[in-house]
C-alpha cells in the first residue's frame, strides 16, 4: 500500500479534489474504501495527492497543459519521451500507463514493445530515435545531452516543440520518481534487489584466507 495516508471522500474539502473524485470514482464511491478506476489502476495517486490539495491541483494542471491542443509537440513524440522516461526511470505506473496512451493514438504493439530496447530496432524513424535518445539523455544522465541529439532534433522539430518535449518528459521523469518513492499505483512494489540467503550450513568464505592462498599458489 502507499507510504502515505490515502484521503477518504469524507475528509475532502478542496472543489479540485472533489470534482476529480467525482470523475474517478463516481459521486458515491469512497475511492479509499473502495479503490480503483476504470482504467484499471488501484487510483492511490489521487488520494495520497489529495493530502495537500494545492499540489494536486497542481499536478492536474500538468496533465492538462500536455493535452492542451495548445501543444504544437506531435502526441506521438510527447508520448515515447513519457514512456520511455517511465521505463528508464523505472516506473512500472508511468510506463504501463503511456503504453496505453501509444496505443490510443495508433502506435502497434510491436512498436510500443521495442521501446525498451530502441537502439537495437528499426523500427522508429529518425525523428523517433532522436526523441528516445534525448529522454535518455534527461533521465539517464540528469541533461547532459551531446550536440548531435540536439541537432538530430532540430532536423524536424522547432525550438518550441523542443521546449515542449524536455517539459513534458522531465514532468514524467518526476512522477515516476515520486511513484516509485510513494509506492503509489503499480509501483507499490518491493524491491528486487535483496540478499539471497545461502544454502542451509552454509559458512561465508573467509575473502582474506582466499586470497593467501591465492599468493600461495603463485
Amino acid at each position: 500500500m502507499p507510504r502515505l495516508r490515502q484521503v477518504p471522500r469524507s475528509e475532502v474539502d478542496a472543489d479540485i479534489v472533489v470534482r476529480m473524485y467525482d470523475q474517478l470514482f463516481g459521486p458515491d464511491r469512497d475511492p479509499v474504501a473502495e479503490p480503483g478506476t476504470e482504467a484499471g489502476t488501484p487510483g492511490d495517486w489521487w488520494t495520497v495527492f489529495a493530502l495537500v490539495p494545492d499540489v494536486f491541483k497542481h499536478a492536474v494542471r500538468g496533465f492538462a497543459l500536455y493535452r492542451s491542443p495548445k501543444r504544437l509537440l506531435d502526441p506521438v513524440l510527447r508520448e515515447l519521451g513519457q514512456t520511455r522516461a517511465g521505463w528508464a526511470r523505472g516506473s512500472q505506473f508511468v510506463f504501463s500507463q503511456h503504453c496505453k496512451s501509444l496505443r490510443s493514438l495508433g502506435v502497434s504493439q510491436e512498436r510500443i514493445e521495442a521501446i525498451p530496447s530502441w537502439q537495437v530496432s528499426e523500427l522508429f524513424t529518425p525523428i523517433e530515435r532522436a526523441v528516445l535518445a534525448y529522454t535518455d539523455a534527461l533521465v539517464y544522465d540528469g541533461g547532459r545531452v551531446d550536440d548531435a541529439i540536439v541537432a538530430a532534433l532540430h532536423k524536424e522539430l522547432s525550438d518550441e516543440q523542443i521546449l515542449e518535449l524536455t517539459y513534458i518528459t522531465c514532468l514524467y521523469d518526476m512522477h515516476a520518481v515520486m511513484s516509485r518513492a510513494l509506492r503509489v499505483e503499480f509501483d507499490d512494489r518491493d524491491d528486487p534487489i535483496v540478499e539471497v540467503a545461502a544454502p542451509e550450513g552454509y559458512d561465508a568464505f573467509d575473502v582474506g584466507a582466499a586470497t593467501s592462498l591465492a599468493e600461495d599458489r603463485q
